[in-house]
């Protein structure tokens, strides 16, 4: 993408950049797995802003090449300060590899969509490169690889538990979550002249220390300590056991500071700020984003990530859905920290100011799109909570599931005179938007989905239901599958009042942990029979830090530790993920061997339209069982 603005409106990347700007020496150099792009929607920009808010010199090194003499991880040279380093905006083990193990063939995160620019377990290399050139300089690690690898967890690709990412990496010190109300303390205290080695009390970061040292002092943190990393390969149930301990204070208000033994060393993980407030978020996305790719990729083609998202703007953070399978909520927090309308106007403006902006944004939304300005109606009620879900089982009465305030925003966007479109990309929970579910309808559900039907759909509508069986769902911590059809009813009631064609696209998992072959099958024939050739359907992929990566190791519940039935082999999944393909001709014979076997040839004309073979196999079936009891033949023919 070719822009004219002076290069020095992003940060530099080059040691030539560093030198055009009259600098000597660096404060901090970020690493980051991903290709730079100045955008609040990628982590590095974002950290790299907000050190540069402070006052520091920063510079990025984008996608350093770790396979040839290291000279990318040297030619900054030595910070002030500190090394940050991060794999990206995603793991970059589910950035290089597919559910079934596979290695992809593309990276989202790289100019032209070219894989092989970043290793494996990125973070961990980066340090253990950093470490081995500049011992002596510290190394802050953060984003979500490192995130959700702060304790003991299980790495699905080399099927084991690993230590905490500190171990494995030798950082001096992890940020978990969203960085800036951490990175803002370090930054002081470093400023006040105060050692990194010093710095063991600043909440959501995580560090190491010997197991003979004394724990650091803060008189207002409670301490609870996990098993250790030794006990959790030794025994899967306390490994499963420390996960609700973690979940748990990983969504609190008021938490407690975690410590887990590893070796020689006891692992140190500090309470997480309280969500941030209006004030504070804004800050972050107020910063001087140029919104743009840095200009070095002009000619190595488009980095698909951002073109996704460059005519968007996501309006708050956090998910308290709590599902078993994602880690929004471990990493961003279940409580909603929303930004403020002026903010998210002055960003709209921004965008209807881009290079190539056409009029239409893609995405007004959040992780879920429709829980801005969400919280608690009584706060004291809140600091009480120890739930992951405010949704499941049921919605807390102490939610204000409100949409006015996301209507009105909608409607003031629409307004904006060079908007011609502007679209809801993020998932819709369709639980908030149905009577049966959410029972505290104060008319601003109806009126949300009118205005989102008829002003913001993309053509079609795509929510997550995941899975039908009742049984799964509770697993995931998703509502009843018949809610899913209230929500289908009054959407199509909408479209068919407005003369719309919309179609509404379900997303599914299959092999979920709970979720067995006659299950999807019966997924299969219901959402046929309501009118649907799935899509949007992916195989389970465990991820460190979520109940369902916990489940899938151990065969056991985290809060109940009773075992838990889930498919685990190749051949396991790829029959579950069979039936998402009952179209197709060439998954037939498959699909009539595993219903025969499994007793379910009444599925056979649901799925396959084989009545007349149904009906044969009964009347042999009826012939058979005539023969094996002639008695009660001759007591019919009577």
């Amino acid at each position: 993408m070719q822009t004219s603005r002076p290069l020095t409106d992003w940060m530099p990347i080059t040691r030539k950049e560093v030198e055009q700007r009259g600098w000597e020496e660096l404060d901090v150099v970020l690493i980051s797995g991903d290709a730079y792009v100045d955008h609040p929607a990628f982590g590095a920009a974002v950290i790299g802003r907000i050190l540069e808010s402070e006052g520091l010199k920063v510079a990025i090194v984008p996608q350093p090449n770790w396979q040839d003499d290291l000279r990318d991880f040297r030619k900054m040279g030595q910070p002030k300060l500190f090394f940050g380093v991060t794999s990206g905006c995603m793991d970059s083990m589910v950035n290089h590899y597919t559910a079934a193990r596979r290695r992809r063939s593309t990276d989202a995160y790289s100019p032209g969509g070219t894989a092989g620019f970043r290793p494996d377990y990125a973070t961990r290399e980066y340090t253990r490169i950093l470490k081995k050139l500049y011992p002596d300089t510290p190394v802050l690690i953060g984003g979500i690889e490192a995130s959700l690898r702060r304790v003991t967890h299980y790495d699905y690709w080399e099927d084991r538990l690993f230590p905490n990412i500190l171990t494995m990496s030798g950082a001096d010190l992890l940020v978990y979550g969203m960085g800036e109300m951490p990175l803002r303390e370090i930054v002081r205290l470093l400023k006040r002249g105060v050692p990194f080695s010093s710095l063991r009390t600043i909440p959501q970061t995580a560090f190491l220390i010997s197991r003979e040292d004394p724990l650091p002092k803060n008189k207002n943190w409670e301490d609870f300590q996990l098993s250790s990393h030794e006990k959790c390969l030794r025994d899967k149930q306390a490994f499963a056991a420390n996960f609700k301990h973690i979940e748990q204070e990983s969504n609190k208000v008021k938490a407690r500071r975690l410590t887990q033994g590893v070796e020689d060393h006891m692992l140190i993980v500090n309470p997480p700020y309280p969500p941030m407030t209006e004030k504070q978020i804004d800050t972050s996305f107020d910063l001087p984003y140029t919104r743009l790719p840095h200009p070095k990729y002009n000619k190595r083609g488009s980095i698909p990530a951002y073109e996704m998202i460059r005519f968007s703007v996501n309006m708050h953070r956090g998910c308290f859905g709590g599902c078993s399978f994602c880690t929004i909520s471990a990493h961003q927090g279940k409580f909603i920290a929303s930004r403020s309308e002026e903010s998210i106007l002055k960003e709209v403006d921004q965008v209807t100011k881009m290079p190539d902006f056409k009029g239409y944004i893609s995405d007004l939304g959040g992780p879920s799109a429709n829980m801005y300005r969400m919280k608690g109606k009584v706060q004291e009620i809140c600091d009480r909570c120890v739930s992951p879900s405010c949704i499941h089982p049921v919605v807390c009465s102490n939610l204000d599931t409100s949409h006015k305030a996301m209507t009105e925003l909608y409607r003031k966007v629409d307004a904006h005179p060079e908007v011609k479109k502007a679209f809801v990309g993020s998932g819709i929970r369709y639980d908030l938007l149905v009577d049966s579910y959410n029972k505290k309808n104060d008319g601003s559900l109806d009126e949300y989905m009118e205005q989102v039907v008829t002003r913001h759909v993309c053509g079609r509508l795509k929510v997550a239901p995941e899975h039908t069986s009742e049984g799964t769902l509770r697993v995931m911590r998703k509502p009843s599958f018949k809610h899913f059809h209230e929500f289908k009813k009054k959407y199509e009631a909408i479209n068919k009042k407005h003369g719309l064609k919309q179609p509404l696209i379900p997303y599914f998992i299959s092999s979920h942990p709970g979720s067995t072959m006659e299950e999807m099958a019966n997924l299969a024939a219901e959402t046929k029979d309501m009118g649907f050739r799935l899509e949007q359907v992916q195989d389970f992929t465990p991820t460190p830090m979520t109940v369902a990566t916990v489940i899938y190791y151990t065969g056991l519940h985290p809060y109940t530790l009773k075992p838990v039935y889930t498919a685990k082999s190749k051949k396991e999944k790829k029959n579950q993920h069979l039936f998402f393909f009952w179209y197709k001709r060439e998954n037939h014979q498959q699909i009539r061997d595993k219903l025969t076997a499994m007793g379910r040839e009444d599925l056979l004309e649901k799925l396959i339209n084989e009545k007349k073979r149904f009906q044969k196999q009964e009347v042999l079936k009826s012939r058979v069982r005539a023969k094996r009891n002639p008695n009660r033949r001759r007591h019919k023919k009577r």
